[in-house]
């Protein structure tokens, strides 16, 4: 027979602390103002992909090259924008466990539903161009499709790795290291979905690429306004995690706003020339995607305007040979020390 547990509520007059981390006791406290504002932004500006005017899509238009190689792309940024919806979510738990307040959960509650909606539009683009849900069992119609499904699995490949060492860093990482990661994903966010939307011809991918820019406007915001509440106070330690995690950040998210780096992605020798080939078609369809040149550029302003921000609080800013950028020195990243979203 179950011994009957004991019970503090017949010995105590109030019970004893709850141990901690853990999201019980719940208050309500706001501070943060900016906070709240991007929070009621959030309902304001709410979208459904579904919604979107899809019916002005003809796939028939297209080559089955074109559909392939437009839905590699989405497929692209499925690693990275499809995935945020549990990696803001981990990163959400940790805010009510940590005891934040209550703008700071609301906000990190938006922007798991918009990064849901990205992921939605990510599926929709896939199946519309290709007729199937996913690029993995979907059979290629072209030898172009073929290689560029090995690249995907070998993308999502990737991935795995890294929501592996998602899920072991949050715990690990005050809220400080995760803001900074996920700024850099948003000002990166920022540049590329703009010129998207200024260079595709297809009105149901002009407006999804227009609300998704403006949901990571929002995310910017959020990253600032907390920033600007926290970092004044951080301690060296903590700012030397911040430089490596900039350096993790642009080895990771180089492969949607970039190319990947070979040394850091495990990748086969082909898939960087079988991308090429997808993206000038892509483009010559009419499918925005930037440049070799123009994604070069964009990368190192991103990075420059990311160090403007680091800088305000005395963070050493990694070097970025890649883009020209000099300073600290950082050479022992893992896929799965990584926190940085898209």
């Amino acid at each position: 027979m179950a011994q009957p547990k004991e019970r503090l509520a017949d010995k105590m007059e109030l019970p004893p602390a709850t141990e901690q981390p853990n999201v019980y006791p719940l208050s309500w406290r706001s501070h943060t103002r900016k906070l709240q504002e991007v929070w009621e932004a959030a309902l304001r500006e709410n979208w459904d992909p579904e919604r979107l005017p899809w019916d002005t899509l003809d796939v028939d238009s297209y080559s089955w090259e074109e559909r392939e190689s437009i839905a590699y792309w989405w497929s692209l940024l499925s690693v990275f924008d499809a995935s945020a919806p549990p990696v803001f979510a981990e990163a959400l738990v940790k805010t009510y466990e940590v005891h934040e307040e209550d703008p700071v959960r609301k906000c990190f509650f938006s922007v798991t539903r918009d990064e849901q909606n990205h992921e939605i539009m990510c599926g929709l683009a896939i199946t519309k161009m290709l007729g199937h849900p996913d690029p993995l069992t979907y059979q290629p119609r072209t030898e172009l499709g073929r290689r560029l499904q090995k690249n995907v699995h070998w993308l999502y490949y990737n991935g795995g790795r890294y929501w592996t060492g998602y899920k072991q860093a949050v715990p690990k990482y005050d809220l400080a290291v995760l803001f900074s990661s996920f700024l850099m994903g948003e000002i990166a966010a920022a540049t590329i979905f703009k010129q998207m939307y200024d260079n595709s011809r297809e009105a149901v991918f002009k407006e999804g690429f227009r609300n998704i820019g403006r949901d990571e406007g929002r995310h910017m915001a959020i990253c600032m306004a907390v920033m600007e509440r926290d970092y004044p106070g951080l301690d060296p330690a903590t700012k030397a995690v911040v430089t490596k995690q900039i350096r993790a950040g642009y080895l990771f998210l180089s492969a949607v706003l970039f190319e990947p780096p070979m040394e850091f992605w495990d990748l086969p020798a082909d898939f960087i020339a079988n991308q090429r080939e997808a993206e000038d078609i892509a483009r010559g369809a009419g499918f925005g995607i930037p440049t070799y040149e123009a994604k070069l550029q964009n990368w190192k302003n991103a990075m420059l305007n990311l160090k403007g921000v680091l800088d305000r609080y005395a963070i050493p800013f990694p070097a970025i040979p890649e883009v020209g950028i000099t300073g600290e020195e950082i050479s022992d990243v893992a896929m799965e020390d990584i926190i940085p979203v898209f």
